[in-house]
């Protein structure tokens, strides 16, 4: 590979990095097991239709040297504030669901159990999640973040390819007798449907991350890619993530949907859960294998996913506000604080209340946060649709199928938000 396409290399693992995790090993992996291969078409659509919304968000990048939040401030102070209401509504939510997931593989991982601060033990590996997460972006910045998302981005890839490829070469489980397909089409499942939708392979608000990554890179190297550079980058992560969505699938498919196994609802259960079904089907040598990827997806994820909404909402704030630079730590620290307060609220709080309702919980927050993403994602698409036209980026306008496939995805994703909100109604 030629030397400058390596030095551009980055944002786009970055991106995979932020894909693969809630979206991928929790949301596929459910829908494998809860439908089987029925939803691949979901799967496939979703990264079809928002390909060109996550890839302006580079092309932006390169254009102009700056980021798509830039972008927004010269379609006027309106779409800006949009754009900061949007992150806004969903931002806490998305750290939220992300931390708790990454908090119960930690748990499997090392066997967890101590309270800190005299919370149950779940809630004190969030807490650690947090903390050990912001220290890494307080004192590494980029620079750590981006060597460390291409160790664990390796370590994910190998792990995963592993336990799919042995997996399915293996006899699979028989379906059991008495199991009945669930109904896809009800109000309840639907919502599910969306929420799939939603962060496959994540949330389109999270293309402004793309560009400011870019940005970031470009400052880390002093080098200035070309538009081909850039756009390798970002596909290769895009591509990757778009494939271990179909693994991940499989993997449900084949080692869940029809048997005795139903997915837990609670994140600890349910990583145990994942860990165990693919040591069992490989075999037990793999066990700090396969809990090992699970656990760098989930960090990898929460990192990048603090330090996305530290960037895109310090950098509107900034251009809102004129604030000063160190907008990211206040963004980042309230960030990290507002995820832990839903946790404790979903997780905690309703368990004192219920023991039942820890686990729905759970589920209830992944649900919500991925279907915001899906709901607002037509806005965030027809916004950066305008910001590759030739009056913003000049001779770097996509090309016509990107321009074809821009049109079917703005009307994909509208018509999904609509039927999100009368499916209730007509099911």
């Amino acid at each position: 590979m030629n030397r400058n396409y390596l030095k551009a290399l980055g944002p786009g693992i970055l991106f995979a990095s932020t894909a693969i995790g809630v979206s991928h090993l929790v949301q596929s992996t459910r829908a494998g097991a809860d439908y089987g291969f029925d939803l691949v078409w979901v799967i496939i659509l979703a990264n079809l239709f928002k390909y060109p919304f996550f890839e302006y968000g580079s092309r932006y990048a390169n254009a102009t040297k700056t980021s798509i939040i830039d972008g927004y401030k010269k379609m006027g102070q309106w779409m800006l504030w949009l754009y900061a209401i949007v992150t806004l509504g969903s931002m806490f939510f998305v750290i939220a669901a992300v931390g708790s997931v990454t908090a119960g593989f930690l748990q499997n991982l090392f066997g967890i159990q101590f309270s800190l601060l005299g919370f149950d033990p779940f809630f004190s590996t969030t807490l650690i999640v947090f903390t050990v997460s912001g220290l890494i972006l307080i004192l590494g910045k980029y620079k750590v973040l981006d060597s460390m998302i291409k160790v664990i981005g390796a370590v994910l890839l190998l792990a995963t390819l592993t336990a799919f490829f042995l997996t399915v070469s293996k006899e699979q489980p028989e379906v059991d007798p008495a199991f009945i397909p669930k109904n896809l089409w009800t109000s309840e499942n639907v919502l599910f449907l969306i929420a799939l939708m939603g962060w496959m392979p994540t949330a389109v608000d999270l293309s402004s991350w793309n560009s400011l990554w870019t940005i970031e890179r470009m400052k880390q190297t002093g080098y200035q890619p070309t538009l081909k550079e850039t756009l390798f980058d970002f596909n290769f992560g895009y591509i990757t993530s778009a494939l271990l969505a179909l693994v991940f699938v499989t993997l449900g498919a084949i080692l869940m949907y029809g048997t005795e196994n139903v997915i837990e609802q609670s994140s600890a259960k349910f990583a145990n859960q994942v860990v165990h079904l693919y040591t069992e089907a490989i075999g037990g040598w793999s066990y700090f294998i396969i809990a090992t990827a699970a656990f760098a997806i989930m960090f990898g994820t929460c990192i990048a996913v603090l330090d996305g909404y530290s960037r895109a909402m310090g950098r509107t704030s900034e251009l809102l506000f004129k604030s000063n630079k160190q907008s990211y730590l206040s963004w980042l620290t309230l960030g990290a604080l507002g995820g832990i307060g839903l946790i404790y609220y979903y997780l905690v709080y309703l368990k004192s209340i219920d023991s039942g309702l820890a686990g729905v919980g759970f589920k209830r927050l992944v649900d919500i946060a991925t279907s915001i993403s899906f709901i607002i994602a037509p806005i965030i698409a027809i916004a950066n649709f305008k910001l590759v036209s030739k009056k913003y980026v000049g001779d770097k306008t996509p090309p016509i199928w990107l321009k074809a496939l821009s049109y079917l995805g703005i009307l994909f994703l509208m018509g999904f938000s609509i039927f999100y909100f009368i499916a209730p109604y007509v099911l």
